[in-house]
C-alpha cells in the first residue's frame, strides 16, 4: 500500500521535469540559494569574517600538503574563504528580494485594485502619481537617496519597495478593470455584495497568480540591483558579506586573482537565472496562452 503513492510521485516528478526542464532548473537553482542562505551557519566551512594574510588571494584549491581541506573556491585580498562568504551572500541577496518584493507587491496590489474597482478621480491621481515614478530612473534616484540616508540593507529593501510598486499597480489595475464587468461580478454586486466583500472574495483570487509571476521576477532584478548599488558602496555595510561587496572588492585584483569575481559572479547569474526560469514556469501554468 504504500508503495504506490511512491510510486506515482515519482512518476509525476519525472513528468514534471520531462515536460518543464526549463522550470526545474528554475526552482533548483531557486532551492540551492534558499538552502545555503537558511543553513549558512552549518555548511559554511569557515568564519566568513575572519581573515588571514598568510591566505590572501590563495587560489582555489581542494587540500594542501598535508591533505587537508582549504579554500575550494579561493581566497579573497584578505585571507577571506570565498565559498563560506559566497554562502553568506545569498542570505542578503534573498533577503532584499523577499521583502522588498513583499513591500512593492502589498503596496502595489491595495493600489491597483482601488485604481481599478472604483476608477475616476482615484483611478487617475494613482496613475499619475505612476506616471510620476517612472519618470525617474531607479539607479539615479536610489544612488541620490543612499548618499543622503547612508547605507544599510533596510534601506535598500524599503527604496526597492516604494519605487516598484507601479508594475504591481499597473498590472493589477488592467486586470481589475476587465474582471470587474465579468456577470459574477455583476451577480455579487446585485445580490447585496459590499465593494470589499467583492474584491476580497471574487477579484482578489483571480489575481493572485499574477501577481506570484511578476513577483518571481522581480526578486531577480531586485538581486542585481542591491548587487549593482554595493558594488558602488552605496548599498549594504562593507563588513557584511554580499555578492556585490564580494565584486567591488575584486575589481582590483581580476587579472591577478580571477576566482574573487568570476564566483560571486556566477552565484549571482545562477540565482537570477533561477528566478527567471521560476518565473517563466509560473506564467506558463497560469496563462497557457502565454507560451512562447
Amino acid at each position: 500500500m504504500s508503495i504506490l503513492p511512491k510510486r506515482n510521485f515519482l512518476q509525476n516528478f519525472w513528468r514534471f521535469i520531462k515536460k518543464n526542464p526549463a522550470g526545474f532548473i528554475g526552482v533548483l537553482l531557486v532551492v540551492l540559494s534558499v538552502a545555503c542562505a537558511l543553513l549558512a551557519p552549518w555548511i559554511a566551512p569557515f568564519d566568513p569574517s575572519k581573515a588571514s594574510l598568510s591566505s590572501r588571494l590563495a587560489p582555489p584549491s581542494w587540500a594542501d600538503e598535508t591533505g587537508e581541506s582549504v579554500f575550494l573556491l579561493g581566497a579573497d585580498q584578505v585571507g577571506r574563504d570565498l565559498l563560506s562568504r559566497i554562502i553568506y551572500g545569498a542570505r542578503i541577496s534573498l533577503m532584499v528580494g523577499f521583502f522588498g518584493v513583499l513591500i512593492s507587491m502589498v503596496l502595489g496590489t491595495v493600489l491597483g485594485l482601488i485604481s481599478g474597482f472604483f476608477g475616476k478621480w482615484l483611478d487617475d491621481l494613482i496613475m499619475r502619481l505612476a506616471d510620476i515614478q517612472l519618470a525617474f530612473p531607479f539607479i539615479l534616484f536610489a544612488i541620490v537617496i543612499m548618499s543622503v540616508l547612508g547605507t544599510g540593507i533596510w534601506k535598500i529593501i524599503i527604496i526597492l519597495g516604494l519605487t516598484y510598486w507601479v508594475g504591481f499597480a499597473r498590472l493589477i489595475r488592467g486586470q481589475v478593470i476587465s474582471l470587474k464587468e465579468q456577470e459574477y461580478i455583476q451577480a455579487a454586486k446585485a445580490i447585496g455584495g459590499t465593494q470589499f466583500r467583492v474584491i476580497r472574495k471574487h477579484i482578489l483570487p483571480n489575481v493572485l497568480s499574477s501577481i506570484l509571476v511578476l513577483g518571481t521576477m522581480y526578486i531577480a532584478e531586485f538581486i542585481l540591483l542591491e548587487a549593482s548599488l554595493t558594488f558602488l558602496g552605496l548599498g549594504v555595510d562593507p563588513t557584511v558579506p554580499s555578492w556585490g561587496g564580494m565584486l567591488a572588492d575584486s575589481r582590483n585584483y581580476i587579472t591577478s586573482a580571477w576566482w574573487t569575481a568570476t564566483f560571486p559572479g556566477v552565484a549571482i547569474m545562477l540565482t537570477v537565472l533561477g528566478f527567471n526560469l521560476l518565473g517563466d514556469w509560473l506564467r506558463d501554468k497560469f496563462d497557457p496562452n502565454m507560451k512562447g
